[in-house]
């Protein structure tokens, strides 16, 4: 059990409203809860959720925004996805790109087996373990008065940067976008302009 105070942050209001002046913004999101609030806000082509890929959201953004450098790329994603890739965090903030932009929706729960703990309602800091890693632009918030400068950064400081917010555990009906693999690849890479058949 958590010794942290209560979460008064929503996360699926937060998605809508990071995302409600997107413009060109690639957003990758991990799976479960994060896939479907970016859905919520609305399918479009330059989305590509992850259906299977646990600890991989990340690195495919990282690819996304070494391939696309002119584009801001966004990661959107849980606690529980990113503990599974912490190691891709070092590599990140080594290729420094500055499109990038890592926002993990903190609840401090698994949310998609059950809503067990996850090592974040515990000691666990996933923002101090981004510092680490090498990150410089990390922003956390847990309220609404720390949400509007790290929304803000997400869209647009340079980066790398990493941000966590720690948002209410809910359950919230599901939203789902395309789940056929194939047809999400292709889709992004027409958006993106690159021949889809390559």
């Amino acid at each position: 059990m958590s010794n942290k105070k209560e979460k008064v942050l929503r996360r699926r209001a937060l998605v809508t409203r990071l995302l409600a002046e997107r413009d060109e913004m690639v957003v990758v999101s991990g799976l479960g809860s994060a896939t479907w609030d970016v859905a919520e806000a609305g399918d479009e082509p330059l989305n590509f959720p992850l259906w299977a890929g646990m600890g991989c959201a990340a690195m495919i953004g990282l690819g996304l925004a070494l391939a696309q450098p002119t584009r801001r790329v966004v990661v959107i994603t849980g606690d529980g996805e990113m503990l599974m890739g912490l190691g891709g965090l070092a590599t990140i903030a080594d290729q420094a790109p500055e499109n990038l932009a890592v926002l993990v929706l903190d609840n401090e729960s698994f949310g998609e087996t059950g809503g067990q703990p996850t090592p974040t309602a515990g000691l666990a800091d996933l923002a101090g373990i981004a510092r680490g890693a090498g990150f410089s632009a990390v922003f956390e918030a847990a309220d609404e008065a720390a949400l509007t400068p790290l929304i803000t950064a997400v869209r647009s400081a340079p980066g790398p940067v990493f941000a966590v917010a720690k948002v209410a555990l809910e359950t919230l009906p599901l939203v789902m976008p395309p789940k056929d693999g194939a047809f999400l690849k292709d889709r992004l890479r027409r958006a993106l302009g690159v021949d889809a058949s390559a």
